[in-house]
């Protein structure tokens, strides 16, 4: 499946998974959703804040169209159309109820970033799903050697937590820091089962990518929970 690693993809089981951070949630989803779609199984894709609706015909409004999606082997999107934004949020709860049980695979992004490498979650983010067993927490590469207040999302809580200011660079222990703490992209966690995505890590020198690495198996991370993503896998 993809170029993924973790062993949730091949396990079997069914999984709810959300997907929380920056640097890439929607397309690391997406990609999910295609791959495991293409193997079979049937697969549901929702926010519980807001995502952009697709137009490739993926979104469906009522239980008989992501019934159809899947019989064509396709993954279906569901949520509440905001006609003003494009966007959707999160779906009627009597519609996902109808589904998650029917769904071998559900996959929900969990918060916005606004297309910031990396992020400090809001009081009331991430909107994890009850029933989620997995949390992905995702980070581009994109965000070291770039200032908290260009590649962060809320930077100054991110400031505070690292004990520094607006204008520090972000280097791999600081963008480690984000993504291991509470009050970062393991905020709610609790005993869900927690995985790394390192997204567009060639833009990054293979060594930077090891640092990065040993830090958080370091921290305690396994690193097979740990996914060093490249643009276009």
């Amino acid at each position: 499946m993809a170029d993924c690693p973790f062993d949730f993809v091949n396990d079997g089981k069914k999984h709810t998974i959300c997907l929380v951070g920056g640097g890439g949630k929607t397309t690391v989803m997406y990609e999910l959703a295609a791959a495991w779609a293409a193997c079979g199984s049937k697969v549901l894709v929702l926010t519980s804040t807001h995502i952009l609706r697709p137009v490739d015909g993926s979104f469906a409004a009522n239980v008989p169209a992501v019934q159809n999606l899947w019989q064509q082997g396709r993954y279906a999107v569901i949520g509440t159309p905001e006609p003003a934004t494009g966007k959707l949020t999160a779906p009627p709860q009597d519609l996902y109820e109808a589904l998650h049980l029917q769904a071998d695979v559900i996959l929900c992004e969990a918060d916005g970033s606004r297309h910031h490498p990396c992020k400090v979650p809001a009081e009331n983010e991430p909107v994890l799903l009850p029933d989620s067993d997995i949390v992905l927490a995702v980070a581009g590469m994109d965000a070291l050697d770039n200032s908290l207040a260009q590649a962060c999302q809320r930077p100054q809580p991110a400031a505070a937590l690292l004990g520094c200011n607006l204008n520090s660079v972000i280097d791999e222990q600081m963008l480690a820091v984000l993504l291991l703490s509470e009050q970062g992209a393991r905020k709610n966690v609790g005993k869900r089962t927690f995985y790394i995505v390192l997204n567009k890590c060639d833009l990054l020198p293979v060594a930077q990518q090891e640092k990065i690495l040993r830090l958080l198996v370091r921290a305690g991370i396994d690193e097979r929970r740990i996914w060093l993503r490249e643009r276009g896998e």
